[in-house]
C-alpha cells in the first residue's frame, strides 16, 4: 500500500502536537552458533556478533528519524535466548553472567538501550541449563545496565510450570535485594511470561525465537497521546460504537508511520522486515497517557467502575486499526498499562482508585499484564508466587499473553515511592493482600493445559 503525502502531514502533527514517536527499533538476531563448552569463549563469540550485526542500527535509526521527523525513541537489541546457547558450557561453568556482561558490554559498544533475551523457556520443564540461567538472573541484572530477562513459565498448551513459578519469585526477590541501593532497579529488567511471543519488540520481555530469521527488524509504535486527543474531541454525546471507530482510524494512521520507518530501516540496514507492534505504551510526559486515555472514554478516574469494560473497547480497537494498516502487525499489539511509567495512573494509585486486585482485572483483557508494579519490600516469596501464578492462570485461560514485571521496593512500605527516572518513570508502592498462605506455593507440580489447549 502507497504511503501518501497526506499521511505524512497527518504524521508530522500528531508528533509535534500529541506526542507520536517509534517507540523503538529492535533488531532481533540469532546467536544460536555462539555457543562454546567454554563460557568466556562463548560470551566473546556473543559480543563479537551483536558488536558486528549491529553496528548501523543506531546511525540508521538516528537518519531516518532526522528525514522524517518523527522521532525513534530507543533502540535495541533481542537475541536468542541465552539459555539455549549455553548447553555445551552448562556442565563446567559456574553461572552465565560472563555472557549477560559480554551483552552489556555490546549493547554500549553499539550504542542501545536495551538488549533482551537473557531469558530461558520453562513453561513445561527446567532443564540443567535454564535453572542455571534463571540462578544467575540476580547477579546479572545488577551487575549490568542494559540487559534485560525473561522467563516464560507457562503456556495455554503446555499449562503452569508452578515449580517455575516459586522459584522466579523467589529471584525477584533475590534480584531486588541485589539491587536495592538502586531502587531495585533489577526487577524493572525482568519479566516472568506465560505465552510469551518470539517477536516482541518491547522491554523488558523481548527475545529473538526459535521461528525466527536469522536477522529481522521488529519495530514498536506508540501513540497514546494521540489516541487521546481524538477522544477528546468527541462530543460528550457520541456513543461508544462511534468512540471504538475513532480509536481504529487513529491507530490506522500511527501504524501506517511506523510502517514507513520499518520498511526503511529494513532496506537501509540490509534486514529483513519482521514484524510492527502497534502497542499504546505510555510515558511519563504530560498527556502521554493510556489512563487519560480511559477517562475520555468515559470512566471518572482509571481505577474505577467500568475501567476494565474501557480498557477492552481500547484494546480491540487498537488491534483491528493496526491490522487494518498493515500486513505486518506482529508482537503484543495493544494496551500497555505500566503503572510507573504512565503519570495518570499513578495518581489513581495515589487517590485510592487504582488497586492492585483492579490492575489483574484489567490485565484480562490488555496486551500484557501487571507491568512495572513496586509492592513493598517485606513481601514474602508465598506473596509474590501467586501474584504471578493468577497473572499466569488469566494468560493459559484465555490464551493470551500475561506478563508480571513487580518490584519489592526494598526498605520501602506502601505509600512510598521508587524513583527510576527516564522512561520507567517512578513507581509508588502498592499495598499487596497478604494472605497468600504457604501451601499453594510449596505443593509444585504443573497446573495442567485447560481443555482449550485440545486444538488438533
Amino acid at each position: 500500500m502507497q504511503i501518501t503525502p497526506q499521511e505524512v502531514a497527518e504524521t508530522l502533527a500528531m508528533v509535534s502536537q500529541q506526542n507520536l514517536d517509534i517507540r523503538t527499533i529492535t533488531l532481533g538476531l540469532s546467536v544460536r552458533d555462539c555457543g562454546h563448552e567454554d563460557i568466556e569463549v562463548c560470551a566473546q563469540r556473543v559480543y563479537d556478533r551483536l558488536a558486528s550485526a549491529a553496528q548501523d542500527l543506531v546511525p540508521v535509526a538516528e537518519q531516518l528519524a532526522r528525514e522524517y521527523g518523527i522521532p525513534i525513541a530507543n533502540k535495541r537489541i533481542a537475541v536468542t535466548p541465552i539459555a539455549e546457547i549455553c548447553a555445551a558450557a552448562a556442565p563446567r561453568a559456574a553461572d552465565f553472567v560472563p555472557v549477560a556482561s559480554a551483552l552489556d558490554r555490546a549493547a554500549r559498544e553499539v550504542g542501545v538501550d536495551f538488549v533482551g533475551g537473557f531469558s530461558a523457556l520453562v513453561q513445561k520443564g527446567t532443564s540443567t541449563t535454564d535453572a542455571k540461567l534463571i540462578a544467575s538472573i540476580p547477579e546479572a541484572l545488577s551487575t549490568t545496565e542494559r540487559v534485560c530477562s525473561s522467563v516464560n513459565v507457562a503456556s495455554t498448551r503446555a499449562g503452569i510450570n508452578m515449580d517455575a513459578v516459586l522459584l522466579m519469585a523467589q529471584t525477584i526477590l533475590q534480584s531486588a535485594r541485589r539491587s536495592a541501593a538502586q531502587e531495585s532497579i533489577a526487577c524493572a529488567k525482568l519479566v516472568v511470561f506465560a505465552n510469551a511471543v518470539e517477536d516482541n519488540p518491547f522491554m523488558a520481555g523481548a527475545f529473538h525465537g526459535s521461528g525466527e530469521a536469522e536477522a529481522v527488524i521488529n519495530v514498536g509504535v506508540s501513540g497514546p497521546g494521540v489516541v487521546r486527543a481524538v477522544l477528546e474531541s468527541l462530543s460528550a454525546h457520541a456513543d461508544l460504537t462511534q468512540v471504538a471507530e475513532s480509536i481504529k482510524a487513529t491507530t490506522f494512521k500511527i501504524t501506517r508511520a511506523g510502517e514507513l520507518i520499518a520498511r526503511e530501516a529494513s532496506r537501509r540496514l540490509g534486514v529483513r522486515m519482521g514484524i510492527l507492534d502497534l502497542s499504546l505504551a505510555p510515558t511519563p510526559a504530560a498527556g502521554d497517557s493510556v489512563a487519560q486515555i480511559l477517562e475520555a472514554i468515559g470512566v471518572g478516574q482509571c481505577g474505577g467502575p467500568g475501567t476494565t469494560a474501557a480498557l477492552a473497547l481500547l484494546n480491540d480497537a487498537v488491534k483491528k486499526g493496526g491490522v487494518m494498516a498493515s500486513s505486518s502487525v506482529g508482537g503484543l499489539s495493544g494496551a500497555f498499562i505500566p503503572v510507573s511509567e504512565d503519570a495518570r495512573m499513578i495518581d489513581a494509585v495515589r487517590s485510592g482508585a487504582l488497586s492492585l486486585e483492579k490492575l489483574e482485572a484489567m490485565t484480562s483483557v490488555c496486551s500484557v499484564g501487571l507491568d512495572m508494579i513496586a509492592v513493598p519490600g517485606d513481601v514474602g516469596a508465598e506473596t509474590l508466587f501467586g501474584i504471578i501464578a493468577d497473572e499466569r492462570a488469566i494468560g493459559v485461560i484465555n490464551n493470551k499473553t500475561t506478563a508480571v514485571r513487580i518490584i519489592p521496593a526494598i526498605g520501602k512500605v506502601a505509600g512510598e515511592t521508587l524513583e527510576f527516572g527516564g522512561l520507567l518513570g517512578s513507581a509508588p508502592v502498592m499495598e499487596v493482600n497478604r494472605h497468600a498462605g504457604s501451601v499453594l506455593a510449596q505443593r509444585g507440580g504443573r497446573f495442567p493445559a485447560p481443555l482449550n489447549s485440545l486444538r488438533n
